[in-house]
């Protein structure tokens, strides 16, 4: 499987290429973001390691223009340790946050988790799930148009449509989308469900995810 490093610095490029080639992965380097951009772009890829300092542009501004076109797992790898700017870079889209230093061998881990995630989704909708929207690729669409959502977001958006119309408690969802134990809160399942209600604005369904004040979400198909 291919992965995309996008990161200036080499000592870390060369422990994270190392670490991925040892384990059978193929690693493409970019050390700029109009690179690493230029690639995912025109090439196939499995997963993006992103670092958020970049030489040339913001790691979250990628994110965020890598989103309009791809649904590749990011894994946002930062030495900005800061509670909102984690918020942030999972609320534009990004699956995982890993903060400087790291354990190569814990990045592996969440490398093969996030892998394992798109390959073998936890819950799998039919495509009469909804209908309006159908099923390709580990995304929704509306016609021609793609949701955009990552993997977590799509099996989040999978538990609310399979649920339909019974309520979801944040506990449930996360139990139902299996998020990782790190991510496991309340506040980051807020987070998913409100990037979840600006995706779903590309087919004009936001008003079809509601909310339950005091008791969690469902997803109203009428």
């Amino acid at each position: 499987m291919n992965i995309v490093i996008i990161e200036d610095e080499s000592a870390i490029a060369d422990t994270l290429i190392h670490v991925l080639e040892m384990d059978g992965f193929k690693a493409h380097w970019f050390n700029t973001a109009g690179a690493g951009l230029t690639y995912l772009k025109s090439k196939t890829a499995d997963l993006l390691i992103l670092d958020v300092g970049l030489p040339d542009g913001n790691g979250f501004e990628l994110c965020k223009q890598i989103r309009g076109f791809s649904n590749i797992p990011i894994i946002f790898l930062t030495a900005r340790s800061d509670e909102i700017d984690r918020v942030v870079g999972l609320e534009i889209g990004a699956d995982d946050y890993v903060t400087k230093p790291f354990s190569p061998r814990e990045l592996l881990a969440r490398v093969k988790l996030r892998l394992k995630s798109v390959r073998q989704p936890t819950i799998v909708a039919s495509e009469q799930s909804c209908d309006t929207l159908r099923i390709e690729n580990y995304d929704y669409y509306k016609g021609p148009i793609a949701l955009g959502l990552t993997a977590l977001e799509f099996r989040l958006l999978n538990a609310l449509l399979e649920s339909s119309p019974r309520v979801l408690s944040r506990q449930q969802l996360m139990e139902f989308s299996n998020m990782p134990i790190e991510e496991a809160y309340e506040r980051n399942v807020d987070s998913h469900i409100k990037s979840i209600r600006n995706k779903l604005q590309k087919a004009d369904m936001a008003e079809s995810l509601k909310t339950k004040r005091g008791f969690g979400y469902y997803f109203d198909k009428e």
